[in-house]
Order: C-alpha cells, then sequence, then structure tokens
C-alpha cells in the first residue's frame, strides 16, 4: 500500500504535467488554464452539493437513532474529491469527478466498506442513543459523577437551572444524549452489521 501511494506522489505529478502540455499543445495554453479554472470552480459546487446532502442524511440517521455509516464512508470520499479537485491536472479532476457523483461513489463506497468491516471484525457493540446513563444505568437520570452533579439530576432550581453553569430552564440532565455500552449488557444492544 505504501508503495502505491509513493509511486502515486512521485510519478503522479508527471503525468498530470504531461497531460497538461498535451492539451495545451490541441488547444491552446491560455484555453488549457481556464478549462481547468472551470473544472475546479464546477467541482468546487459540486462538492459542497453533496457534501451538504450527505450532511443532511447523516443527521436524519442520528436523529433516528441509527448508526450513519454510509454517510461517513460518503463524506469521507467527498472530502477526498475536493482534495483532488484542488489538484491541477485533468486526471485528478476526473477521479475527483467520479467520487463526486452518486452513481460511481457507490460502487467505491461499498468497496472501503467492505474492507474496513474485514479488517475490523463484526465484534462491535454499538452505540445505543438514549438517556445519560449516570449511575442511574441507561436511560437514568444522572447522579454523582454525571451532568447533574453530586447527588441528582440537575433541574430547573438546582445547580445548571436559571443562573447556573448551564443557563436556561429547560435544560435537565435527563435529556436525550449518547449513551456508550461496550459489555452488550444492562439493556445495550449488540448488533453485527
Amino acid at each position: 500500500m505504501f508503495a502505491v501511494l509513493l509511486l502515486l506522489l512521485v510519478v503522479g505529478p508527471f503525468v498530470e504535467l504531461y497531460v497538461i502540455i498535451q492539451v495545451a499543445q490541441v488547444i491552446g495554453g491560455w484555453q488549457t488554464v481556464l478549462l481547468l479554472l472551470v473544472e475546479s470552480v464546477l467541482g468546487a459546487w459540486l462538492m459542497k452539493r453533496q457534501g451538504r446532502g450527505v450532511l443532511r442524511r447523516l443527521d436524519a440517521r442520528l436523529r433516528a437513532s441509527e448508526l450513519p455509516t454510509k454517510e461517513l464512508v460518503d463524506g469521507l470520499l467527498i472530502l477526498l474529491a475536493g482534495a483532488l479537485m484542488l489538484t491541477p491536472g485533468f486526471l485528478t479532476d476526473v477521479v475527483g469527478f467520479a467520487l463526486l457523483a452518486p452513481p460511481t461513489r457507490a460502487p467505491i463506497r461499498a468497496a472501503l466498506m467492505r474492507r474496513f468491516r474485514a479488517r475490523l471484525g463484526h465484534g462491535f457493540s454499538w452505540v445505543r442513543l438514549g438517556g445519560l446513563g449516570g449511575a442511574g444505568g441507561p436511560g437514568g437520570p444522572a447522579r454523582a459523577g454525571g451532568l447533574g452533579g453530586p447527588g441528582g439530576p440537575a433541574t430547573a432550581g438546582g445547580p445548571n437551572g436559571p443562573g447556573g453553569r448551564r443557563g436556561g430552564a429547560g435544560w435537565s440532565a435527563a435529556r436525550p444524549g449518547p449513551v456508550v455500552d461496550t459489555t452488550g449488557h444492562e439493556g445495550g444492544r449488540s448488533e453485527r452489521p
């Protein structure tokens, strides 16, 4: 893997330069520069559009208490596409556009997810979204050491209520938030992707 990366970083710029020179000989130097600029602007616009779509889907999955694995991999691929689009050259732009287009990104995402699963295995206990899970257990009120402070949950008149550190009368320690249950016990779900 390191040899392939090194080869891309050393040989890639020379190949890009060769392609740019060949295109410049065919259509002219200024036209080549203009074409590279137009590709970069178009790539930035597509990256912004695709990135916002991924963020919306990621937010929807999190709100539904689901793990957003596809969305995270899509975000990684869009970030990689953006880096490739910033690099001047036609070949990197072609790869960047391929990563930005959902139909061509889907098989790449599937291959990456298969590779991640093969390397990480299936022995995860996933995150359960629910209560804060302080000393009261998952979904219970926060006790000593929890967000509610020593002895109990924060209430409107407690240390985190009006005038307290958190401010805002609507804040409560029993408000839903992520709980990591790595043991698979006490009501946590152990799912295998």
